[in-house]
């Protein structure tokens, strides 16, 4: 299986700690690079955050949002935790006793006090625990994402070699009837300028003409290419480098083919392999 660098995924989840939506977004890039969005108060959980992306994808731009929406307030049933009040009134008793000129703790000091209003479960470790759970639900809708994708570019990658496999067998055969035809000219010509035949002549020069038009080697290399191509992309993982070598070295031999055609069908053939390649580059660079 191989792996597209686009993908989008997104999740929300209502707790008792609060509303959480985290949203993933990637696209292909020559590298990872993540980047996050979220409130100032999540910004400590970054480090853990990005350890956890890093440690299953390895290539594209990763875009990651997080939204949270805290418990309802308590014309909603949020209640006062008695019991701690309770140890905050002592407390403070205490002190105050103590130390007269103490200011007692205002409404808004207790009422923010944490755990008091029953958000004891809504520590910052609680937290932290439910936003990465979240983010790890969220990056396997992310990778199903981009397995979905990659399995099409997989299918679409494959045709287009077997596209090409197909104009080359059609390319093989035109130079043994481009040689037999230069041949056929040459031998007139000759006859008619010298009223006869010169057989080392015409050896000679159907010799140096084979040698510019043969691209036996071009096809060759591109076949083995093309093999290896098939074989990166049947084997599967994180190939999108690999696969763009690939695309070079297929497009330097597509343009040698071009370059040494005396036959117009020869050079469109050439074209076309080109066009092939070039929508196969298009694709390998979604490859991650």
């Amino acid at each position: 299986m191989i792996y597209s660098m686009t993908g989008f995924a997104t999740t929300t989840r209502e707790t008792p700690l609060g509303s959480f939506s985290l949203e993933l977004r990637s696209v292909n890039n020559r590298f990872l690079d993540i980047q996050f969005r979220m409130p100032d108060d999540f910004r400590k959980l970054e480090p853990a955050m990005r350890e956890c992306l890093t440690s299953q994808l390895s290539r594209g731009k990763v875009e990651c949002r997080l939204s949270y929406a805290s418990p309802v307030n308590m014309d909603d049933g949020q209640q006062l935790d008695q019991v701690l009040l309770e140890k905050l009134l002592q407390l403070d008793q205490t002190i105050r006793t103590r130390h007269p000129a103490a200011q007692p703790l205002s409404v808004a000091e207790i009422l923010n006090w944490p755990g008091m209003m029953g958000n004891d479960l809504a520590s910052d470790e609680a937290l932290s625990q439910t936003c990465l759970e979240q983010l790890q639900s969220t990056l396997d809708e992310l990778k199903s994402s981009r397995t979905r994708e990659g399995l099409k570019l997989q299918t679409l990658l494959l045709e287009r070699t077997q596209q090409m496999r197909q104009l080359m067998q059609d390319a093989a055969p035109r130079i043994p009837a481009l040689l037999a035809a230069f041949e056929e000219k040459l031998r007139t010509r000759i006859e008619e300028a010298l009223g006869a035949l010169e057989e080392d002549r015409i050896r000679q020069e159907i010799t140096l003409f084979a040698g510019k038009i043969d691209v036996d080697e071009e096809l060759s290399r591109l076949h083995t290419h093309l093999d290896e191509v098939d074989r990166i992309l049947k084997k599967g993982g994180v190939v999108g480098k690999r696969l763009d070598f690939m695309m070079q070295e297929l497009n330097r031999e597509a343009n040698t083919l071009g370059s040494k055609s005396a036959d117009l069908e020869i050079s469109r053939i050439s074209m076309e392999l080109k066009v092939l390649i070039e929508q196969m580059r298009e694709q390998v660079q979604n490859i991650e």
